[in-house]
């Protein structure tokens, strides 16, 4: 059985590189392209009692994690646009354990979600892979902490935020035998 740290961190906890290269932006943006039918193969036969499941004990039920993914991609999709358009702008953080506590991440269908995460995929990409050098060293201010985070970051934040819950996912799969 795998210890508490590695159900909830399967791939490591997020470490950003000092230096993001033109060719780690490309690799993010793939992975950020690819998330969509990756999640959609992995979790479309799950049944009911499935999706039911946590990926760990005490963690968010794969539904859950599915509809969280949605949530705080759209939160990310913002945050781009806001530090694209305005001068290091304070970003309004979300509480995502009471968001995925609500009725909608409790029992909404997976569809729901696995097709605006298609939607918001492409429009993200789209965006990001027309990006010049000057718009990547653009930053937000995220409010706990005053932190700067910059454009090429949160590509590599979001990047490993869809990683890590899909690995979540496939790793629960993979010891329940599904």
């Amino acid at each position: 059985m795998e210890n508490m740290q590695d159900l909830r961190y399967p791939i490591g906890m997020f470490s950003c590189p000092d230096n993001i290269t033109s060719e780690q932006i490309a690799g993010y943006i793939l992975e950020l392209e690819t998330l969509p039918g990756r999640l959609e193969n992995l979790v479309s036969n799950f049944s009911n009692e499935q999706l039911e499941t946590p990926y760990r004990p005490d963690g968010w039920t794969v539904r859950q994690v599915v509809h969280h993914i949605a949530d705080s991609h759209h939160h990310s999709y913002t945050r781009f646009k806001w530090a694209l358009t305005e001068n290091e702008p304070l970003i309004k953080a979300y509480e995502e354990k009471e968001w995925s506590g609500l009725f909608d991440a409790r029992t909404a269908p997976i569809s729901l979600s696995l097709n605006y995460i298609s939607a918001l995929h492409a429009k993200l990409v789209y965006l990001l892979k027309g990006l010049s050098a000057n718009d990547l060293k653009k930053n937000y201010l995220h409010p706990e902490g005053n932190v700067k985070v910059s454009v090429a970051e949160n590509i590599a934040k979001y990047a490993w935020h869809g990683n890590h819950h899909f690995a979540h996912i496939k790793n629960l799969a993979h010891r329940e035998g599904w």
